[in-house]
């Protein structure tokens, strides 16, 4: 008997792959000097400032000449929820990991 986790696991990763797809998305249009006033610029820009919002004031965000700026605290966010989304999966496969051994253990013993 196996006890599997996959989909728990399969939807943790899809939804911080979404997270940082649309941080990178961010960093892309800031970086360029994309128009905020466009509606998917705008949209992006609405989606990820409250994935933002507890990194802003860390690092200033630089400004290259013409209006582009490299937006550090997103970049650290990227990181960050990165490493966030990796504990939860390995933490995810260690349970699972536990309830499969147990599972085996107590299957053995019945015999």
């Amino acid at each position: 008997m196996r006890s599997t986790l996959l989909p728990i696991t399969f939807l943790v990763n899809l939804i911080f792959s979404i997270v940082e797809l649309l941080l990178s998305v961010r960093i892309l249009l800031r970086l360029f000097g994309a128009n905020p006033q466009t509606p998917f610029v705008n949209w992006v820009y609405q989606t990820t400032s409250p994935l933002l919002a507890p990194f802003t004031g860390i690092f200033p965000n630089p400004v290259i000449n013409g209006g582009f700026v490299l937006e550090i605290p997103s970049l650290f966010a990227l990181l960050i929820y990165g490493f966030i989304a990796y504990l939860i999966a390995n933490l995810i496969d260690f349970v699972n990991d536990r309830l499969t051994v147990d599972s085996t253990t107590t299957i053995v013993k019945k015999r």
